[in-house]
């Protein structure tokens, strides 16, 4: 079992920046492949980012590549999530997530679906 706590929400004015945090509980969070997902209101919800069990492997949206970076901290169980030149349309409330898919620890999960473990969210707001 992995319990997700987000932090770091918040309004910011466009062109700033943020850092979201996701504190991990419980033993397999280093066996775990972690994302970042993302749900604006009236929207569905889509994949930021995402970085594998092993931390060799990320990925990205098209729409923050470039701006946004994932990384993980293993022995504070704790993964993060840089956004810089935060955009109006990245507001959203932001979700982070635990798969427990093991095939492979270079391996990186895009779909709601290859997740297990949810967090109950940070709200974003970019002011422009």
């Amino acid at each position: 079992q992995v319990q997700l706590v987000e932090s770091g929400g918040g309004l910011v004015q466009a062109g700033g920046s943020l850092r979201l945090s996701c504190a991990a509980s419980g033993r397999t969070f280093c066996s775990s492949g972690m994302g970042w997902f993302r749900q604006a209101p009236g929207k569905e919800r889509e994949f930021v980012a995402a970085i594998s069990w092993s931390g060799e492997t990320t990925d990205y949206a098209d729409s923050v590549k470039g701006r946004f970076t994932i990384s993980r901290d293993y022995a504070k169980n704790t993964v993060h999530l840089q956004m810089n030149t935060l955009k109006s349309e990245d507001t959203a409330a932001y979700f982070c997530a635990a798969s427990r898919r093991t095939l492979d620890p270079r391996r990186v999960w895009y779909g709601g679906g290859d997740y297990d473990y949810w967090g109950r969210g940070t709200q974003v707001t970019v002011s422009s």
